[in-house]
């Protein structure tokens, strides 16, 4: 018999022990909350919430004595994910998407109501100097035009200002950030109207990889999506609505990426508190943005993820979960996935056609303040 066990039978105390039945309470909410968190994730959430902060190999101790176990999915061939008792939805264009030009501009053009929202932004009082040759609308109609249909700038009709006229001001009121402000104000305004707070306190970041043209810049090759050209980091809120984005070559990692984008998300809205990611956030990444920023991140896993299965509680026992085969929605994950389908119906951000690093951040935001300025205007 050792002298541990001899102590233990004598009944002297021995040491404490780091987590107590309050702690493993916390626990199970946890891994209720987060079934498919790491334990690194779970042991920076009970730090957190309690304020003990234990090393994750004692987490895994006091979970396993709670009777809380990883399962792991099961796969069976054939399986497809089911819709649950959704009705089928049809989807296209309706009379509401469609634009009437009265054979006087482009179907791209921005009507009364949408030019009634942003015109003070282009059009300033009291400016000195000559007046401007041509009308700042008939200038911004011509970039709308540019960005729908992806042509070149000297392709430009004739009924548009002259193309090197229209560059310019694009260009000015890129480096002017014009084309954020007008959606900064547009996203505002749509979230008071359908009654949010103007500015959100939660967030999601992903990225996506888009190919580049011959014009060249600043390009590389993604591995992972076998795509070479640049890849776009995205912050948008809980309804889609851009926050930030930048703008790198696509051999960029989205762990090293996504320091500068969520800096200009947190510098514009100081009151965000979660981030939902990707697994590709998770680790380091999502450790880093914690600390540097003060806020949450959660990492939305996949439920076919087989690297940190699901948490699952003995005490309440369940079906080993079947992953379904196919696409699977998971929450607040398709909401970003949703935003960049937005920026693709504009054929100038299906493909890189600039070799400058700011026309095509200028684009995306230009892209996304027009589905803003329509939805506001209807």
């Amino acid at each position: 018999m050792t002298k541990k066990t001899q102590a233990a039978q004598a009944g002297r105390p021995g040491r404490r022990p780091a987590l107590n039945a309050e702690h493993v309470t916390v626990l199970r909410a946890i891994t209720q909350q987060m079934p498919r968190s790491s334990l690194d994730e779970v042991t920076r959430e009970l730090f957190r919430r309690t304020g003990t902060q234990v090393n994750p190999v004692t987490v895994r101790k006091a979970l396993r004595q709670a009777g809380i176990e990883r399962l792991k999915p099961l796969r069976r061939a054939g399986e497809r994910a089911a819709v649950q008792g959704a009705a089928p939805v049809r989807y296209g264009y309706t009379d509401a998407h469609r634009r009437t030009d009265d054979g006087k501009g482009m179907n791209t053009d921005l009507t009364d109501a949408e030019w009634a929202l942003v015109r003070d932004l282009f059009e300033r009082e009291g400016q000195r100097g000559a007046p401007a040759r041509y009308a700042r609308r008939e200038i911004l109609n011509a970039c709308s035009y540019a960005l729908r249909t992806g042509c070149a700038w000297r392709l430009l009709p004739k009924t548009f200002a002259p193309w090197p006229a229209v560059y310019k001001a694009f260009s000015r009121w890129a480096a002017a950030g014009l084309f954020e402000t007008m959606h900064d104000r547009l996203r505002q305004q749509w979230r008071e109207r359908i009654g949010k707070a103007p500015e959100p306190t939660a967030a999601i970041i992903d990225s996506q990889s888009t190919r580049s043209t011959a014009q060249g810049g600043n390009t590389g090759f993604d591995a992972g999506k076998k795509v070479k050209g640049r890849k776009r980091h995205l912050v948008v809120d809980t309804l889609g609505l851009l926050l930030a984005v930048t703008v790198t070559a696509a051999s960029v990692q989205d762990r090293d990426g996504a320091a500068p984008v969520v800096a200009q998300a947190c510098a514009k809205v100081p009151g965000l508190k979660k981030l939902y990611t990707d697994a590709a956030y998770g680790g380091q990444c999502a450790l880093a943005i914690e600390k540097t920023h003060g806020i949450s991140v959660e990492v939305v896993r996949h439920p076919g993820n087989r690297a940190t299965g699901t948490w699952q509680d003995a005490q309440q026992p369940l079906w080993p979960e079947v992953v379904a085969k196919g696409f699977v929605v998971q929450a607040k994950r398709w909401v970003v996935e949703r935003t960049h389908a937005w920026n693709e119906r504009a054929r100038r951000l299906m493909a890189h056609h600039d070799r400058s690093d700011w026309a095509p951040v200028a684009w995306i935001w230009l892209a996304e303040a027009r589905i803003l300025a329509s939805r506001l205007a209807t």
